[in-house]
């Protein structure tokens, strides 16, 4: 039994527990299922606890007495716990100067320490709601750290695309002239000029043949 006092009913911690769902366990079906629920009672840290308990026990189930009612405001009792524990302190200082021995030095004692359970007991009522505010803040930076880089990336993608249309519009025009003044013979080839035109060079073969004739008559 004095083995298993300190053993929690709750899984090993996050990262124990995360390595366990490589992609290959996944693939191969060897991840761990998740943790059922804890159902009745279960032990942890060797006190026994119920899984249909309050998240704030009440203070009567812990044996102390309430010192305030039921329906009351947290800050107005508290005020008062407050100028109690001041008061009894006070009067527990001029016991230890009058009387060191008394009984009311323990009487004195009880009463401070009772105080300080209730004024404790009163602070804790307010966990959840610290934990609420908790999460919210998270939440917000969270949001606000997000939307701050999305800014960033939309900052970026707008001074790209300003330096794109700034490189368009500096193209000189000259490039476009010089493009358009390109010659057939770029274009065609001479291959093409050749065979296109074949009249031509078949009326320099005739008179060619002509001049010839008429030179060798003359000789």
């Amino acid at each position: 039994m004095s083995e298993n006092q300190g053993v929690s009913a709750f899984p090993h911690p996050p990262m124990q527990y995360a390595t366990n769902y490589t992609d290959e366990n996944i693939k191969r079906g060897k991840a761990p299922p998740p943790p059922p629920p804890i159902q009745d009672s279960y032990s942890m840290f060797g006190a026994q606890f119920s899984a249909d308990e309050a998240i704030i026990r009440p203070l009567e189930a812990s044996g102390c007495r309430r010192l305030y009612p039921h329906n009351y405001d947290h800050k107005r009792e508290l005020k008062k716990l407050n100028h109690s524990i001041l008061v009894n302190f006070l009067d527990l200082l001029d016991v230890l100067i009058r009387a060191p021995e008394s009984s009311k030095r323990g009487e004195k004692l009880e009463d401070i320490n009772l105080l300080f359970i209730n004024m404790h007991h009163l602070i804790n009522e307010f966990r959840p709601h610290q934990a609420r505010e908790t999460l919210r803040v998270m939440l917000e930076q969270q949001r606000t750290k997000r939307l701050e880089i999305a800014q960033k990336f939309q900052d970026h993608y707008d001074k790209v695309l300003e330096l794109i249309q700034s490189a368009v519009s500096n193209i000189p025009d000259e490039a476009t002239a010089e493009s358009d003044l390109i010659s057939e013979s770029d274009i065609l080839g001479p291959e093409t000029l050749a065979a296109s035109e074949p009249s031509d060079m078949d009326a320099c073969d005739s008179l060619d043949t002509m001049m010839c004739k008429i030179v060798d008559d003359m000789t």
